[in-house]
């Protein structure tokens, strides 16, 4: 299927090739020729044949299936040129582009037929340069020698062409699988940290509390009555974790461009709060592993505005600073203590900024937060970009 629809781009292109040429040839030969009746007809002839060609592979690809059949049929149009022409230039021309014709179906299986094709042109070389007179046949003889050669190279180049494109699409479409592949395993391993992280703790313990509860309900109903209570709450809160998760995961549409998702993040927040957010956002691509992350860190960081900063504004920009994608998220509110290791943030009871830390070095990046009191917070994130956007830069 892959080699046919190689085959089907690369015969149109000799289709039009081999019109052009022979109506060009056609065309001078009409200028120098006295009598313009046969090669009036040959233009016709080429010109009919090509259009009903490509129309038949436009509407009816299906044809090239059969691909001895076409390759004759092609043959035998070449040689009611050759008789039209009778001999001419716009014949050696056609010639060529059947071989090349044979040389896309059929690969170096075609050989015989651009051996014929070459065999054919030089008897019809040799019956004109015996019609010349000497001193025209010596000047003549080496472009006439020449010119059927033309029908082997092209077939030859032909096979050449449509196997290497053939070789490269299949290196392609490899290529692609893999990348779907290692992208279905990326977000598989990063929704199980995240299963992991959030809603499987809290089933643990709400395991836990269930296997106690009815060894407790006879012995301490005080004690039952608190792990059920426990086991309610455990459930309400995995249920809670598994709502956000799933908000989470529809934050990010890979197929739509990063610079979208953070206005969408950044304008559903605005909404909610009715803090203002200015937006800075430009055309880059974090990687994909990337993406999610840094969604979720921005997220983050608005929960954080919204819970600790007491702002009136935030500033959002995207933007790529030599190789990573950086985000950064600016407030104007209370600022605080920062220090020295951000893992310290624990101990007051501020996860979410080691969370965000945690996110970027994840996929290879990392996380810097500024604050002083009554100065505000500033977060920047810096992840590694996709590698096109890498390699075009």
């Amino acid at each position: 299927m892959k080699r046919f629809i190689v085959a089907t781009a690369i015969l149109r292109a000799v289709l039009i090739g081999r019109l052009v040429s022979a109506t060009v040839a056609t065309v001078v030969t009409i200028r120098l020729s006295a009598d313009v009746t046969a090669a009036g007809l040959t233009l016709a002839l080429i010109v009919v044949v090509t259009i009903v060609a490509l129309a038949l592979i436009s509407r009816h690809p299906a044809l090239l299936r059969h691909r001895v059949a076409v390759v004759a049929v092609d043959a035998a149009a070449t040689a009611a040129v050759l008789l039209t022409d009778q001999g001419g230039v716009a014949y050696f021309c056609f010639a060529a582009g059947s071989a090349a014709l044979a040389g896309v179906l059929l690969g170096t299986v075609g050989a015989m037929l651009w051996i014929a094709h070459t065999v054919i042109g030089l008897s019809v070389a040799v019956q004109l340069l015996r019609d010349l007179p000497l001193v025209a046949r010596e000047q003549v003889a080496p472009f006439l020698v020449a010119a059927p050669m033309l029908a082997l190279v092209y077939g030859v180049g032909a096979a050449m062409l449509t196997a290497a494109l053939y070789r490269y699409m299949q290196a392609s479409i490899a290529m692609a699988v893999a990348a779907q592949r290692s992208a279905a395993a990326s977000e598989r391993a990063r929704l199980a940290r995240e299963l992991h992280d959030s809603v499987a703790k809290t089933l643990r313990g709400v395991s836990f509390a269930a296997v106690a509860l009815p060894s407790s309900l006879r012995r301490q109903p005080a004690l039952a009555e608190q792990l059920a209570a426990t086991v309610s709450r455990g459930a309400d809160a995995a249920v809670r974790e598994a709502r956000e998760l799933l908000t989470a995961l529809r934050r990010d549409v890979p197929d739509q461009p990063f610079c979208r998702t953070v206005h969408g993040v950044g304008d559903d927040w605005s909404r909610s709060t009715g803090i203002a957010v200015r937006l800075t956002t430009a055309p880059v691509e974090p990687s994909l592993a990337a993406r999610y992350e840094l969604a979720q860190i921005l997220h983050e960081a608005l929960v954080n505005v919204e819970r600790h900063a007491e702002a009136s504004a935030v500033e959002v920009t995207l933007d790529q600073v030599g190789g990573p994608v950086r985000l950064t998220v600016r407030d104007d509110g209370a600022g605080f203590d920062l220090p020295a290791d951000l893992s310290h943030l624990s101990a007051q009871g501020r996860f979410g900024v080691v969370g965000m830390a945690e996110r970027a070095e994840t996929v290879g990046g990392t996380l810097q937060v500024r604050s002083r009191p009554g100065s505000g917070t500033v977060i920047t994130a810096d992840v590694p970009a996709a590698a096109e956007r890498m390699f075009a830069a």
